[in-house]
């Protein structure tokens, strides 16, 4: 008969399980895996085997080429010392991998954790105290990917830069191409991360930037948490979701202070410089962030899509009927497509979305970009039957076709969109400059979707202001109010002051900085209170 584990028997039993877990350290002034242990925190001492110290690479680890069993079990802890460490081909305990298929000479995939309490952590030194200097991973000789988190759930990993030491961009058509027939292909490498068929990982102080395709590749993956992760600068995409095989994603899916930008440009090694900037007519790509069909809950806050050479946001193939939105605190701006694409129920709050998507026309870093590609309206939704979606306190501004970009996938009027406390700000439309962008564009679904009121609507196609008995026609009085230069901040005159609906319902209590809006009445419209503050508690504190 099958005996119950009592529930303090069961603590102990995790709490076994959790002191088998080992942390083992990698520095570069450590040794081999025959020299050291890897299981402290200090350098080689020059001589003997298995001594108390560090190994010197992450590759005496998790070996490529297939040979050499992992050296880290799942719930265990790599925690890499501050330096540069090269990943691929010529790399220390490389010797495995074949000359012929040198992009392949890559670390194996994280072990899973065993559970999401006793979690693999792939740590750079630092990760507890901001993470002021990670270490850095830096792929050569045409590496497909430095970390793979493909099947690796319960995985944390946090303050690193990946990167490569090359300013190429695979294929590229403007005389940065990369090396990739003949060997020695240099020191460059396609993608910083890839990861599917996962669960709970979660990513933090991450830097990805400098790649010859992509910074991320990843789907099939459910309840991922991502904070303080920047990619820039990558050849192809910033984060790719279009991966082999179906690509939908579940669960929650959490990203805070994420930086995707200047995906589609080059970056010189070791200056930094951007150039290069391609798009689809020149052979590229360009997109900030672009997903797969598939659903999910996503949450997305205080992040950056900007000067991406294609869409910056990228959330059009959403397709599950199951799949949430939810924007808040976002800006988006420069992208030479559209800012902002999403599909199915949407919330976007407190945003700034400037829509000036002929940003790389002239530019000494552009080389072939499609200005204002799909039309460049800043906003698209594309609306599923019953799609729900609310635009509250935000400011938007376009010099593409529109300002808002309705698409019917499905719609059969019951949808609506639901639009208050908002400024839209046209302009000269940049493809056709003979006329002013339009404010919304309804293309196929039934009736108006759009339910719009407490606006400040100016400069747009044949004047529709007012939409609705509330809203404000003329100048928002911004600080400024050209693309480029775009300032969301009101003016002291400005009749987006103290005119919005109050806080509480749709209205949220703080802006896109955070900042403490008024109670009762004095909200402004827009994404940004004039004269706000932080919001302080009780203790005196800011929040």
């Amino acid at each position: 008969m099958r005996m119950a584990i009592p529930a303090m028997a069961c603590f102990a039993l995790l709490l076994a399980g959790a002191s088998e877990a080992a942390t083992y350290y990698v520095r570069s002034d450590g040794g081999s895996a025959s020299q050291c242990s890897g299981l402290a925190d200090a350098a080689y001492p020059g001589s003997g085997s298995n001594q108390a110290c560090a190994w010197n690479h992450p590759f005496w680890a998790l070996p490529p080429g297939g040979v050499q069993a992992l050296r880290i079990s799942g719930g265990d802890t790599l925690l890499i010392g501050p330096g540069q460490y090269m990943l691929g081909y010529g790399a220390p305990n490389s010797v495995d991998c074949d000359s012929g298929g040198r992009w392949d000479c890559v670390m194996p995939a994280l072990p899973a954790g065993p559970s999401a309490l006793l979690r693999t952590r792939l740590l750079g030194v630092g990760h507890d105290g901001g993470c002021a200097a990670p270490p850095q991973f830096w792929g050569t000789e045409r590496a497909t990917h430095l970390l793979d988190l493909r099947n690796a759930s319960h995985v944390d990993v946090a303050c690193l830069e990946l990167t490569d030491h090359s300013g190429c961009i695979e294929f590229h058509s403007g005389g940065l191409a990369c090396e990739r027939d003949t060997p020695p292909y240099g020191p460059w490498a396609d993608t910083g991360l890839v990861a599917w068929d996962a669960a709970d990982i979660r990513l933090r102080d991450l830097n990805l930037h400098g790649f010859a395709v992509r910074g991320v590749l990843a789907g099939r993956l459910a309840d991922l948490s991502v904070e303080r992760v920047r990619i820039t600068h990558n050849g192809l995409a910033g984060w790719d979701g279009d991966i082999p095989g179906f690509d939908g994603n579940t669960g929650t899916l959490r990203f805070s202070q994420w930086v995707v930008e200047w995906n589609g440009c080059a970056q010189s090694w070791p200056g930094l410089v951007t150039g290069g900037c391609w798009a689809q007519e020149a052979g590229g790509y360009g997109d900030g962030v672009g997903l797969g069909a598939g659903g999910g809950r996503w949450l997305i806050s205080d992040s950056r899509f900007n000067y991406n050479t294609s869409d910056g946001l990228d959330l059009l193939y959403l397709d599950q009927p199951s799949a949430q939105i939810e924007l808040r605190r976002v800006e988006a701006r420069g992208n030479a497509g559209n800012q902002i694409k999403t599909r199915g129920h949407t919330l976007i709050e407190n945003s700034i979305i400037v829509g000036n998507c002929g940003f790389f026309a002239g530019q000494p870093f552009t080389y072939q970009v499609d200005h204002c590609r799909a039309l460049g309206s800043a906003l698209n939704f594309d609306l599923n039957a019953g799609t729900q979606i609310q635009l509250i306190n935000s400011t938007l501004y376009s010099e593409g076709d529109c300002i808002i970009g309705i698409d019917n996938s499905g719609c059969n009027g019951s949808e609506s969109i639901v639009s208050r406390n908002n400024v839209f700000v046209g302009d000269t439309d940049y493809l056709q400059p003979f006329e002013l962008t339009c404010f919304a564009y309804n293309n196929g679904c039934p009736g108006n979707p759009l339910n719009q009121d407490y606006g400040v609507i100016h400069n747009v196609k044949e004047n529709p202001c007012p939409l609705a008995s509330n809203d404000l026609c003329g100048s928002p009085q911004l600080a400024n109010q050209s693309g480029d230069s775009f300032d969301a901040m009101p003016q002291a005159a400005s009749p987006a002051l103290d005119s919005g609906l109050p806080v509480g319902g749709l209205i949220p209590a703080l802006d896109f900085r955070s900042y403490e809006r008024p109670f009762g009445s004095g909200v402004d419209r827009g994404a940004l209170e004039r004269g706000a503050g932080p919001m302080l508690f009780a203790d005196g504190f800011e929040g």
